[in-house]
């Protein structure tokens, strides 16, 4: 008796993973085992990436308000120092979106702060 393979599955399967590979370079978008183990990895990198994706940002707003307390006469650590003492509850992501699109707001809170 003739073995017995599901061919529509198995060749569905490797299709919807090559159309996921669409675009990357060389063998790596249509060669099944390459195409696989690249789609794996990316993956592992998107996972990965999520979260670092979040202390990037977070160096971002750091590097942002520093720049902008220093134009102010302070430094990041004093500010942030201040800012606790005078009971000010701003975040990080804000503190540098004010930096960057509206300094008038900024200094004020850096002048309430000092």
């Amino acid at each position: 008796m003739p073995r017995s393979v599901n061919h529509v599955a198995s060749k569905a399967r490797r299709t919807r993973i090559l159309k996921k590979t669409k675009g990357y370079f060389g063998a790596r978008k249509n060669v099944w085992t390459v195409a696989k183990n690249t789609w794996e990895k990316g993956l592992t990198y998107a996972y990965r990436d999520r979260r670092n994706k979040k202390r990037t940002f977070r160096a971002l707003w750091i590097q942002r308000i520093n720049a902008a307390a220093r134009i102010n006469g302070m430094s990041y650590s004093q500010l942030m120092g201040a800012l606790t003492k005078a009971g000010v509850e701003i975040n990080r992501k804000v503190l540098a979106d004010l930096a960057i699109n509206n300094p008038e707001a900024f200094k004020a809170i850096v002048d309430k702060v000092k």
